[in-house]
Parts: structure tokens; C-alpha cells; sequence
């Protein structure tokens, strides 16, 4: 019997946890982003780090194909030992609970900058934690069925955008690759945050119950928040001019409040509150991932416990440094510099490695 079959979780689920894991609150600042690095061919950088992040989970794939019924944890177990598999495994807790941690800011900065300005940040985060660790402890299949329903209630926002695509300018766009490929390449290290999600491969993997079509539910995954992303900054764009876009801070949030309904005057506050939801399976995903590593190295099959004491150090963490948005940039950076090791050098090594031991084990063995 597998040993997280009990837990299982169908393919539409363990697409949506990809997905979810990935879209954040990036997508309401890349479109500038993209637009200082590499103009208005910046949305070619979304679709290239597209084609990059499936390879990557590709390669993810092979290895957990070698090892189906292991986690993170288990594989470093299995491929390192026992005590060097658990020592090996504390970096990647401290990126993914840095991760978490950084997802819970930049939406309780949000937060305070639209709705509730005088509001402590511990507060917020505080009423952040107390919905997801309820969420978070009771594992991967409570999750997975968060993240499906959390897709279909927001399934509509993204049209809400062709609201004003009467007073856009498709011009804008033109003509494609005003400088070459140099810009769009160089706009792939936008992309590295927004695109992170990947590598909660290593942990829902050995609970999908139809593995054979693991390769296929990541490919749709990457596919979906590329379409998302893509469309938002076509669209950012299109309605502001190319160097209008440079000054805005949140380029979908201000082109948001140009919509208006008789029955709802600030319909980007109305989103964004809304959108919260979205941002929360990120960073569900990532405290998952944390507490679940910690428990297994402790040899602890319930991680509540570990879920509820990594709240509580995000609510001490924010209560002691109240980042700002300075900060919070500061982190995000670090961090993307971070997740292309973990994203794409670290598979590739563990491939190699996992390989290469398999030979090295079967010619001891003759």
C-alpha cells in the first residue's frame, strides 16, 4: 500500500495546488516591472519563463518518477542517509517558511496601504494565520479541495479586464522586439518570483492518485498562470502608455479603479479584497511544505503543531521587524535569487545524483 494513499488527491486538485501555489500578489505589480526591464515586449518574458519552468518541472518529475512514494524529506532520506538527509533538508525549510512568509507580507502590505492603514501589520497577519492554519493542518487533501474552490469562486476575475478594452491602444505593443531578444531575456529575472511554485512538486507528487498524468496536470498548471499573468500585462499595456506604466506601482490596481458600476464606485478595492483569497494558496502551499519538513524531522506524523508555531513565528517575525515596503522588496529579491537554485539548478543536480546512484548501488550489489 502507497504510504500517502490515504491522502490522495485527484488531478484536477493537484492542478489547481500548482496553480495556486504560483499566483500571488506579483501579478498586480509585474506588468511594471516588466515594463522598466524590457519595454512593452515584456510579456514575451512571461511566456519564455513559461517554456523554462516546465522544463524545469519536467525534470522535477523524473526524479520524483524514480522515487514515487517520497517526499522532500523522504528522497534526502533515502538518497543521503538518515542524518545527512534531515540536515540537507533544513535550507529548503528556511526557503520555503522565508517563502510563506514573504507571500503573508507583501499581501498584508496591500492590505494596509488600501483598506487599513492605521492597522498594526501583526494584526492583519494574526487574521491571516488563524483561516490558513486551520486550513493547513488538516494536510494536503483539505488543500488541495481549498485551492479547486478558491479557482472556481475567482474564475471570473481576469475577464473583468475587458471591461476598458474599448479605451485601450494596441500600438502600444508595436513594433515586437524593438531591441531584439536581449530585453525579453533580460526580463526573465522578473518572472522567477511570480512563476515560483513549482517546487511543491517534491511534496503533492507522491500523493496524486494517477501519477502517469503528473507531467500533463504541471504542463496545464505552468499553462494557466502563464495565460493569467500574460493577459493582465497585454492588457496593462495596451491602457496605459509605455512610459506611464514605469510610474505606477500596481499597474492592474490602477487600471482596476478606471472601472466603475453604478452599485460599486472602487471596484479595485472590491478585487483586491477578493483576490486575497488567490494569494492565500500561495501561502498555504509554502507553510505546508514547511511544517511538513519539520515534522519529518522530528519523526512526527501529525504537523499541526509545527503548522500553529510557524504562524505564530511569522506574527513575532512581522511584530519585530514591521517591513515596509522597502523591506519587503529587499526579500522578495533575495528570495528570487534563491528560487532559480531551487527551481531549476537543484532538480538537475538531484537528477544527476539519483542516477548516478542507482548505477553505483546496482554495480555494488553484483
Amino acid at each position: 500500500m502507497r504510504k500517502y494513499a490515504m491522502n490522495g488527491i485527484t488531478l484536477m486538485q493537484y492542478i489547481f495546488l500548482i496553480h495556486g501555489s504560483q499566483l500571488g500578489t506579483g501579478i498586480l505589480s509585474i506588468p511594471r516591472t516588466l515594463a522598466v526591464k524590457s519595454g512593452t515586449d515584456g510579456w514575451m518574458s512571461i511566456v519564455l519563463a513559461w517554456l523554462i519552468n516546465c522544463l524545469a518541472g519536467w525534470i522535477m518529475l523524473l526524479v520524483l518518477k524514480k522515487y514515487p512514494d517520497h517526499t522532500l524529506p523522504d528522497l534526502f532520506n533515502h538518497l543521503f542517509g538518515k542524518w545527512l538527509g534531515r540536515l540537507l533538508v533544513i535550507p529548503f525549510v528556511a526557503y520555503f517558511a522565508f517563502t510563506a512568509l514573504i507571500t503573508m507580507v507583501n499581501a498584508m502590505l496591500y492590505i494596509k496601504a488600501w483598506f487599513l492603514p492605521k492597522t498594526p501589520g501583526y494584526l492583519i497577519i494574526f487574521l491571516f494565520s488563524i483561516p490558513s492554519f486551520l486550513v493547513v493542518r488538516h494536510g494536503l487533501r483539505v488543500m488541495a479541495r481549498y485551492s479547486e474552490l478558491v479557482f472556481y469562486m475567482l474564475l471570473w476575475m481576469p475577464f473583468i479586464f475587458l471591461l476598458k478594452v474599448g479605451d485601450t491602444n494596441w500600438t502600444h505593443l508595436l513594433p515586437l522586439f524593438k531591441e531584439g531578444w536581449e530585453p525579453v531575456v533580460r526580463g526573465l529575472s522578473e518572472t522567477a518570483y511570480a512563476f515560483a511554485g513549482n517546487e511543491i512538486l517534491f511534496f503533492i507528487y507522491p500523493f496524486l492518485n494517477k501519477k502517469q498524468y503528473a507531467v500533463h496536470g504541471m504542463i496545464i498548471a505552468n499553462t494557466i498562470t502563464m495565460l493569467i499573468y500574460t493577459f493582465v500585462t497585454i492588457m496593462c499595456f495596451v491602457f496605459f502608455s509605455p512610459d506611464g506604466i514605469t510610474t505606477l506601482n500596481q499597474p492592474a490596481l490602477n487600471f482596476l479603479q478606471n472601472i466603475e458600476f453604478r452599485f460599486l464606485e472602487r471596484f479595485d478595492m472590491f478585487f483586491l479584497a477578493v483576490y486575497l483569497f488567490e494569494v492565500s494558496t500561495a501561502w498555504n502551499a509554502y507553510a505546508f511544505c514547511t511544517a511538513f519538513s519539520t515534522s519529518n524531522i522530528f519523526n512526527k506524523q501529525d504537523h499541526s503543531s509545527h503548522a500553529l508555531m510557524y504562524f505564530l513565528l511569522v506574527i513575532g517575525c512581522v511584530y519585530i521587524a514591521k517591513p515596509t515596503w522597502n523591506l519587503s522588496e529587499k526579500w522578495t529579491t533575495f528570495v528570487s535569487d534563491v528560487e532559480v537554485v531551487v527551481m531549476y539548478v537543484f532538480p538537475l543536480f538531484l537528477l544527476i545524483f539519483a542516477t548516478w546512484l542507482e548505477k553505483y548501488r546496482r554495480w555494488k550489489s553484483r
